[in-house]
């Protein structure tokens, strides 16, 4: 039995017409699986965000790249993103150093009143020499921060970070790695 020339046009735009229907109908449900996965990812952050205190004023004790305190505030920008900003100075036997660094970081809740935080941020500093070594100079640098924190009832907040920093200077021009100890008052 030979198909005459509309049966067999017939059956091309009936498959052409299926192969569309089945296209459609895969693209929504590509479409409302993802639509639901960035829901489920939204719905599962703002299950995990916290409580993060409006301000926190406090140190940050650390001294592996030279920097010893830093005086250090925080103030609270969305439920679990802050700006942190310090002041630290270092004077040792060869340099006299001064710095101010901003950060913006993300905090994240581990288990009841213990966070984990992530970051980044930049700064400037400014070197002097002590004993003539070098010139003196001002340079910029860049940041990232990851620490962990813990607050307690009383307004107290203790946080251990890591921050390596990279200077963009001719004595500051390479990476260093500060880990440091923080004790804020939280108001």
């Amino acid at each position: 039995m030979l198909l005459t020339t509309a049966q067999v046009l017939y059956c091309i735009s009936l498959t052409n017409s299926i192969i569309l229907c089945l296209k459609y109908v895969k693209y929504r449900i590509i479409k409302k699986g993802l639509l639901l996965s960035i829901a489920l990812i939204g719905f599962a952050f703002t299950m995990n965000a916290q409580y993060i205190a409006s301000n926190a004023i406090g140190l940050r004790l650390g001294d592996s790249d030279g920097f010893g305190a830093e005086i250090s505030y925080q103030t609270r920008v969305r439920d679990t993103n802050r700006l942190e900003f310090g002041l630290g100075w270092s004077d040792n036997n060869n340099i006299t150093a001064i710095r101010i660094i901003g950060l913006y970081q993300w905090v994240w809740k581990l288990d009841g009143s213990f966070n984990w935080y992530a970051g980044f941020g930049g700064g400037l500093a400014s070197l002097n020499s002590n004993n003539n070594l070098f010139d003196d100079e001002t340079a910029l640098f860049v940041a990232g921060d990851i620490g962990i924190e813990y607050s307690f009832e009383i307004p107290l907040l203790i946080s251990l970070d890591f921050r390596p920093e990279i200077g963009f200077g001719k004595i500051n021009k390479d990476l260093d790695f500060d880990i440091a100890l923080g004790l804020r008052y939280q108001f």
